[in-house]
């Protein structure tokens, strides 16, 4: 019932929803109060819809943004409380005094200076925001001064209106002890506090404390360019909650061969970026990406299939390879839009055969084998638990944008699944993470990883005060302890690394002083280690788990992990690599030999069916290697999914790199060689747009003749020269065809 108030409240947690309920029931309560009148009712109601108002605002609930669209929005709260004070000062017969007034006047002057206060909150956020946001960029060539104090721009507006209660609470003591003096120092106080805040923010505005204009920060970003000359660019566009698609490629950008960057497209993804020593540019505007000089890049790697690729794809100096964020017989991992691309590159064998199967247009010879180099980091099974008792890990996918119901085992077998594990003898211990999309579409998959989680806890709490395991708890509680001072202060030093600079910058301050460090890089590394087996070392080997958020990472929990239980996805494929026995649910119910047959992933695996009833086999195989009939079958479908252990992932990825770098080269240097070679009077004749004057062929080949020899070591730096980059016009228009990609 709880869960239920929670979603329609469009409510994060049981707190949130108290505080929702306080601020419903406060505001009639106000109103009552100024009718009876009641002074004490007013003041204690008006005093919980404050508390009430304020604590969903620290806690960045949905429920304000849904206020604001039904236009009960923050100001029209705080001058409905107003307006009760107004009206309970003539329900107290003061209507006619110099308090009421005086109050009047003061609540309008206040309102007043709203205006002047958000418009320059609003003036100085707008001229301190860049076109671009950089990391690991040098912009010393522009000058970027600190920002404003964070206590002056965050959340301006809230704390302008909060202004007023100096004026409220005055207004109400001189009512109750019948000195209007004091309701005259509240006002005051209250005008006062507010021309301060405004006139605070007005030196802001100077030319000084702003960042340059559009153009001379894009000329920096230009200039750093020509001096790095990137030749691999990750390119990523997605939304807020698809972070982890670019992060899981960061450590292997970093180990690229050659000069990389990545390229972003959305600002508010910066902040989610996982710590990288590889420059990173974030370019918002389809114009601005059009107009930079990308001419070294030669290979562009795209981790997802969205829109605004169009921008990058259109520019064909560079190969363009579709990487993706998974690989898994999902139908996104043949996805029809890869044709596009020169390139398609899978894990293994089976990436291949799932496109000749899919017949979607990606040619066999577009596609590269080069197998998964974020997979290093997994630890192989070494045929014995880790621990006692079993780990388990269930890690469901989400429940993707149709109703498949194979698309997830949550809906239809998870709470099964839990609850045979949770029951299981001999015991095992269960680690729980769900994606981190789960819910986000289906409420009533956000409703079972609800009651999921609730299980778990309880489970939990059960097994604390179980006999067999109090003697474990209380020989490992010094040591948890430790383990989480341990994490305590580990995350504050990471906390401290991961941000350089001042607290409180804004992104164009961090623009200009994130610059890679390899010092604190490789602090980071370390720390981030000793953070995780802290994490494992803080909790008992027979404690369930529920792991959510970005730490620990999935292949911290697989390593910690002796078997998987989860869903068709790169879950799945990544776990192999492990080589552990794991289990996947056939939700569909499509019968096991039709669920393998449809699903590569499943062919050595323990398939469940929605009752979960096959999960005994799974714990006869982590328990008993002469129980583990699918080993054999396991270590020959890794080597098809994932490609052989040699050479390495990052070998081969590097290869890759290597040969579509040639590629393009070869590509550019026949494109200049047919420019030089052809006949001017064979260019006239192919024009579209009519004869093309004699002279200004020979302009552009000389042009091509005159570039440096040293600066245009690249073959396109003199391709380049002739005009070829994107016009605004051409951006412009191919802005407004993206979304027909879409």
């Amino acid at each position: 019932m709880i869960s239920t108030a929670i979603r329609l409240a469009r409510v994060g947690s049981p707190s949130e929803l108290v505080a929702a309920a306080l601020l419903g029931l406060g505001y009639p309560c106000v109103m009552l109060g100024a009718l009876l009148p009641n002074i004490w009712l007013f003041a204690s109601a008006a005093a919980v819809t404050y508390a009430a108002d304020w604590y969903l605002h620290q806690k960045g609930s949905y429920l304000v943004n849904r206020l604001n669209q039904v236009r009960v929005g923050l100001p029209i709260r705080f001058l409905l409380r107003q307006l009760l004070l107004v009206l309970l000062l003539a329900r107290e017969g003061l209507a006619e005094t110099p308090l009421f007034y005086t109050a009047v006047a003061g609540f309008l002057i206040f309102y007043g200076l709203q205006a002047p206060h958000g418009a320059l909150a609003t003036l100085i956020r707008l001229r301190r925001t860049m076109p671009v946001v950089t990391r690991n960029v040098d912009l010393s060539g522009v000058r970027i001064p600190d920002a404003p104090p964070n206590a002056l721009l965050r959340r301006s507006g809230e704390k302008m209106l909060h202004l007023d209660i100096p004026a409220v609470a005055g207004v109400l003591a001189a009512v109750v002890v019948d000195r209007n003096a004091i309701g005259y120092a509240g006002v005051a106080i209250t005008l006062g506090l507010g021309a301060l805040y405004t006139f605070a923010l007005a030196p802001y505005l100077r030319r000084s404390r702003l960042v340059p204009r559009a153009g001379a920060v894009l000329k920096a970003v230009s200039a750093w360019l020509l001096e790095y000359r990137p030749t691999v660019v990750l390119y990523f566009s997605g939304s807020n909650e698809s972070a982890y698609q670019v992060n899981m490629w960061l450590e292997t950008m970093d180990q690229i061969e050659g000069r990389p960057l990545i390229i972003m497209r959305e600002r508010e993804l910066v902040a989610k970026l996982g710590t990288t020593s590889v420059p990173v540019i974030c370019v918002p505007g389809g114009t601005h990406l059009m107009n930079l000089d990308l001419s070294t890049v030669r290979v562009a790697l795209y981790p997802a299939n969205v829109g605004k690729n169009i921008h990058l794809l259109r520019v064909p100096t560079m190969k363009h390879v579709f990487i993706g964020h998974g690989d898994s017989d999902k139908l996104a991992s043949v996805n029809p839009f890869s044709k596009v691309y020169d390139e398609v590159w899978t894990a293994g064998r089976a990436g291949r055969d799932r496109y000749a199967l899919a017949d979607v247009g990606v040619r066999d010879e577009d596609i590269v084998e080069v197998g998964r180099p974020q997979l290093a980091p997994i630890q192989s099974w070494t045929g014995t638990t880790k621990n006692p008792i079993p780990t388990i890990l269930y890690a469901p996918t989400w429940e993707g944008w149709d109703d498949n119901p194979g698309n997830t085992s949550l809906l239809l077998a998870g709470e099964n699944i839990v609850r045979r594990l949770l029951a299981a003898e001999p015991p095992v211990r269960l680690v729980y993470k769900p994606h981190p999309f789960t819910g986000i579409r289906n409420k009533k998959a956000k409703a079972v990883h609800e009651r999921i989680t609730a299980m778990v806890k309880t489970a939990a709490a059960a097994r604390a005060t179980d006999a067999r395991w109090t003697a474990q708890a209380a020989a490992a509680a010094s040591d948890q302890a430790a383990a989480r001072a341990d994490m305590t202060r580990i995350q504050a030093e990471l906390t401290a690394l991961a941000a350089p600079g001042r607290a409180g910058g804004d992104e164009s301050e961090e623009s200009r002083v994130s610059l890679a460090d390899p010092v604190r890089m490789a602090r980071i590394t370390l720390l981030r280690a000793e953070w995780n087996d802290a994490y494992w070392r803080s909790h008992g080997w027979w404690e369930h788990r529920i792991v959510t958020g970005g730490e620990p990472k999935l292949y911290d929990c697989f390593n910690d992990a002796d078997a998987m239980v989860s869903d068709i996805s790169s879950v799945v494929s990544d776990f192999m690599a492990s080589g552990k026995p794991y289990a996947v649910t056939d939700s569909a119910a499509l019968g096991i030999e039709e669920f393998q047959r449809q699903n590569t992933a499943a062919r050595a695996a323990v398939v469940l069916s929605n009752s979960a009833a096959e999960l005994d086999a799974l714990l006869a195989a982590v328990t008993a290697p002469d129980r583990d009939p699918l080993a054999p079958a396991r270590r020959e479908l890794k080597e098809y999914l994932l490609g052989p252990d040699r050479p390495t992932s990052m070998e081969r990825f590097n290869s890759a790199v290597r040969t579509l770098q040639a590629g393009a080269e070869a590509r550019n240097l026949g494109v200049l060689r047919r420019i030089g070679e052809q006949p001017l009077g064979e260019l006239d004749r192919e024009s579209d747009a009519g004869p093309v004057e004699s002279q200004e062929v020979a302009e552009t080949l000389d042009a091509v003749e005159a570039v440096d020899p040293v600066e245009a070591a690249d073959p396109m730096d003199a391709l380049d020269a002739t005009g070829s980059t994107a016009s605004p016009d051409a951006a412009e228009a191919d802005e407004r065809e993206a979304p027909l990609a879409r």
